[in-house]
């Protein structure tokens, strides 16, 4: 299996050594087509499966799904159901994959982790001021440490939006490289906010700049503005990982966030995964959907699969 590494910067010692070597890279990468990569993202849009492929690929959806709470009005309790649902998510059929993880502010990290001891059940926690990421950086460490040291396996960080937009790439990576620090052997999400980046080349450039800071995965957005996942961006995304993974050897995973409700949704999302990627990618460990209400439409679907009808709107939580 190919590598997460720590940092990516000693296969681009010189790429990284200032701001203006950082710019001149980011941007000679080759600028986008945006009409090319919406057709693109449109057409793989139109794959059809066949039920017992859309039966795998509905459980590898569930599999893949970071079941997420980010609310100001979150409890301690709330969190606890949720994660009693991430950890079975039918209980009704013991035969449903667990979710990959929870996903929470760092204060209910420790109510997320009791209520998934022992699943394999992993705890993400949305850090660096999420979702604005305004604070400064001994603020945004404070919150990744904070995080950590309540158990969490996974840091989703937010770039600085406001920097980037103004070209101010090296403040960007040093930023990342120092949450990557903090973050220990958590596993480090990093979001660009793709619907504040306003172009395809800028988000392509945030990609590649996230994986040279050391970034494990590299995510959409935080569900919290007009615009989040869409096929589109993911694609520019997926392309940008197996690209430098052909260059550099090291594997980062994807997680598009906001907006991805239905299975149908998820299953156009995994053809782009495989069509775009690869099957290397077509695993948790790789790959995830930041989603709330996606989780019950799919047991929905899985269930019409199962009996040949669906359930009433009592059959999932809510929550």
């Amino acid at each position: 299996m190919p590598t997460t590494a720590p940092t990516a910067a000693h296969a681009f010692t010189d790429v990284t050594a200032s701001d203006s070597t950082l710019r001149r890279f980011l941007h000679g990468l080759p600028g986008v087509d945006t009409v090319g990569l919406e057709a693109r993202a449109a057409s793989l849009g139109t794959r059809s499966i066949k039920t017992t492929a859309k039966a795998y690929a509905i459980d590898l959806a569930i599999s893949m799904v970071d079941l997420t709470t980010l609310e100001g009005a979150d409890t301690p309790g709330k969190v606890r159901a949720l994660g009693a649902k991430a950890v079975h998510p039918d209980p009704t059929d013991r035969t449903a994959p667990t979710t990959a993880a929870v996903c929470v502010y760092p204060d209910m990290v420790a109510a997320a982790k009791d209520a998934v001891a022992g699943s394999g059940v992993l705890v993400a926690s949305v850090a660096t001021a999420f979702p604005a990421g305004r604070a400064a950086l001994d603020v945004k460490l404070a919150d990744v440490r904070d995080a950590v040291a309540a158990g969490a396996d996974e840091i989703d960080m937010v770039i600085d939006r406001g920097a980037f937009l103004a070209g101010k790439y090296l403040k960007v990576y040093d930023e990342i490289v120092a949450v990557k620090e903090a973050s220990g052997a958590a596993r480090l999400k990093v979001i660009f906010e793709t619907g504040e980046l306003s172009t395809y080349d800028n988000i392509r450039r945030a990609s590649w700049l996230g994986m040279l800071a050391g970034a494990d995965f590299i995510k959409t957005s935080t569900g919290k503005v007009a615009v989040n996942a869409t096929p589109a961006n993911t694609l520019l995304m997926l392309e940008a990982v197996r690209d430098f993974r052909a260059q550099t050897g090291i594997q980062v995973g994807v997680k598009p966030a906001g907006g991805i409700r239905t299975t149908k949704d998820a299953v156009k999302f995994l053809v782009l995964v495989n069509e775009t990627a690869g099957t290397d990618w077509l695993d948790n460990h790789w790959f995830r959907f930041g989603a709330s209400s996606l989780l019950n439409d799919l047991l929905m679907q899985r269930q019409k699969l199962a009996t040949g009808r669906y359930s009433g709107p009592d059959y999932v939580t809510v929550d």
